[in-house]
């Protein structure tokens, strides 16, 4: 059946699709400078969004230590792209509440503890900045978990610590659909905001050291969670409104807000998200596209990982044939530059979504990561301020975060 998520597919609001590489392999890929390399190794280099965790449940053929065609994120690649660090997300559909949904998320933080099991000489289980910083020191890759979606919690305080026990250091509020305590950014507003438990759960978080994630929440709701906080907030994976009109975008008055609260924007690399022309154009398209998506709807029988990895496929082939406009990976530097001229440095950072949506040509997975590196250094910023992009600014909230939880 072609549902409302299918069009989020189609719309670049996927939560995890595969990249197809036709149109990567007809362009030049950028060259990046020795100077850009040698920054990009010495930083610390983290991303707060990938959605991988659904491969590693889900996907029997995939082995996130081997080198795999499909997808954008393995240890070989991370290893490519000099990524130290990954925020692993634990996603459940916003439709799966109550138990089932609670199961889902307990078998994804496994999946993910048990990544780093059985790979032990490249993974490193992290929980705080101080362990992100031993992992790179011992030449390891950090993988962190984010919970994308509250109502995973099944409105239970207690639970929540249950998560923050098994080493979950963010929450997404909402995902595409209200909770019942929350308003999200891709559904009628249910509760003007956040409501009083709404605002339980984010004093929660900050007591228990946990970081409060505002992307996917209705702007309301964003407002709330600023004047309920004691600690600095993060949207994971939100890019810049004022570039591409997307509701899960920030308005640049929230990127101000966010500096105050001395919190980041880590900028989403999703096609939709970085393009309004792609944005407007993908949501208008009909006809064969649509066509295409309930065929592949029909064909994977309701398997939401085969919808998740056609979807990107049929993105990029519309691109490829002219009838979506091509995105290309510069947007995604386009959006940083902007973040960080409005919001200031200290406070931009890279949150993929890889593994979780359509990705821009030559950003086609995480070994393309050090072209960001070389543009930013082109664009004449230094060599300190690209090391708090890349990872320095995560690091910085994650203390304040974690130095909050101790004082109390």
């Amino acid at each position: 059946m072609f549902t409302a998520r299918l069009i989020r597919l189609i719309t670049g609001a996927a939560i995890a699709a595969w990249p197809i590489f036709m149109l990567a392999q007809s362009l030049p890929d950028v060259q990046v400078s020795a100077q850009a390399r040698q920054i990009h190794e010495r930083a610390i280099v983290i991303d707060t969004h990938g959605d991988t965790p659904q491969r590693l449940l889900f996907d029997k053929n995939f082995n996130i230590g081997t080198r795999n065609k499909l997808g954008h994120v393995d240890i070989p690649r991370m290893r490519d792209g000099g990524l130290d660090a990954l925020f692993f997300s634990i996603w459940v559909p916003s439709d799966a509440t109550g138990p089932p949904a609670v199961k889902r998320a307990l078998d994804l933080i496994d999946s993910v503890r048990e990544a780093v099991r059985t790979h032990p000489n490249d993974l490193m289980l992290a929980t705080t900045a101080a362990d992100v910083r031993r992992a790179a020191a011992e030449h390891k890759i950090a993988a962190l978990m984010g919970m994308e979606g509250g109502h995973m919690i099944d409105d239970d305080l207690g639970l929540l610590r249950v998560y923050a026990a098994l080493g979950v250091r963010y929450l997404t509020l909402t995902h595409f659909l209200n909770n019942n305590w929350a308003d999200s950014a891709t559904d009628k507003p249910a509760h003007n905001g956040l409501t009083a438990f709404g605002k339980d759960v984010v004093r929660e978080l900050n007591r228990l050291g946990m970081i409060v994630d505002v992307s996917h929440i209705a702007d309301k709701t964003f407002y709330d969670v600023l004047e309920t906080t004691t600690a600095p907030v993060m949207a994971s994976h939100s890019s810049s409104r004022a570039i591409s009109n997307h509701v899960r975008n920030m308005t640049d008055d929230m990127m101000r807000a966010l500096a105050k609260n001395g919190g980041l924007i880590m900028i989403n690399y999703a096609a939709a998200f970085l393009s309004e022309e792609f944005r407007v154009a993908s949501e208008k398209k009909g006809g064969n596209i649509v066509a295409m998506m309930a065929a592949m709807s029909k064909k994977c029988g309701g398997n939401e990982a085969c919808t998740i990895m056609e979807s990107e496929r049929i993105q990029h082939e519309a691109m490829a044939r002219g009838e979506l406009p091509k995105v290309t990976w510069d947007k995604i530097v386009e959006h940083i530059d902007h973040a960080v001229k409005v919001a200031g440095v200290d406070h931009v950072g890279l949150g993929s979504d890889f593994d979780g949506a359509t990705m821009p040509i030559g950003m086609e997975d995480v070994s393309k990561l050090p072209k960001i590196t070389d543009a930013l250094l082109k664009k004449g910023y230094s060599e300190q301020d690209i090391d708090k992009i890349l990872g320095g600014n995560i690091l910085r909230v994650m203390e304040q975060v974690e130095k909050l939880k101790s004082a109390r």
